[in-house]
């Protein structure tokens, strides 16, 4: 990547795990738990926002090792046990955030395909942006914690029984090392690419360019 294209992804890859995140607090405070406010989390400012691991050292560690980068800004907090029903509104705050990046994806895929006399870069950056929150929604829905997936996932075993739910909400702790050894190993980007794919050429209307991410 030049200098230039770097600063320009990283720009694009800040403020789309912003607004992932801030999505997360407005859900959550719509129905019933204030903490991410409380907290000073509903805000674009970026400095709040930034994660040690997920905002620096893993997009880092992965663009030194030649994979696709991806990153996270700290989770905003939410205390589930404030909603209103928990085990309902638990899948749709953890949905919000994912929900975000393929909103802000189909609005870039739709000035792409709907401005005429687009410069090279001002494509490019649409396209970049295409890519990067697709990326990060289907990433979040995988069912691995601490990912937003589990959530989903675990919410639906309460439906079954709520022990099954609290019982997997525990591995929230251990998940982080398996995502890291998922995105190692390069398992999880290869169950992300087929949908990525797919989304990407409805979304721009498109083949997905070689050297995007």
């Amino acid at each position: 990547m030049e200098p230039l294209s770097i600063v320009i992804f990283i720009f694009i890859l800040l403020f789309s795990v912003i607004f992932h995140e801030v999505a997360h607090g407005l859900v959550a405070e719509r129905l019933g738990d204030p903490t991410a406010r409380y907290s000073g989390r509903l805000t674009l400012n970026p400095i709040p926002h930034i994660d040690l691991f997920g905002s620096i050292l893993l997009p880092a560690f992965l663009f030194w090792a030649g994979l696709p980068v991806l990153g996270a800004a700290k989770p905003v907090p939410v205390n589930f046990q404030n909603l209103r029903n928990m085990k309902r509104d638990t899948i749709l705050v953890s949905l919000a955030g994912p929900a975000t990046n393929f909103l802000l994806a189909a609005l870039a895929g739709l000035i792409f395909r709907y401005s005429p006399g687009l410069s090279d870069m001002g494509a490019a950056l649409l396209l970049q942006t295409v890519s990067l929150n697709l990326v990060l929604g289907l990433f979040n829905l995988v069912p691995v914690p601490p990912l937003d997936g589990s959530k989903v996932l675990a919410s639906i075993l309460g439906l079954i029984d709520e022990n099954l739910m609290f019982y997997f909400f525990q591995f929230e702790r251990f998940g982080i090392f398996l995502v890291y050894l998922l995105l190692v190993a390069g398992v999880l980007f290869r169950i992300l690419i087929p949908p990525l794919l797919i989304l990407f050429k409805v979304f721009t209307g498109i083949g997905y360019p070689s050297g995007l991410f």
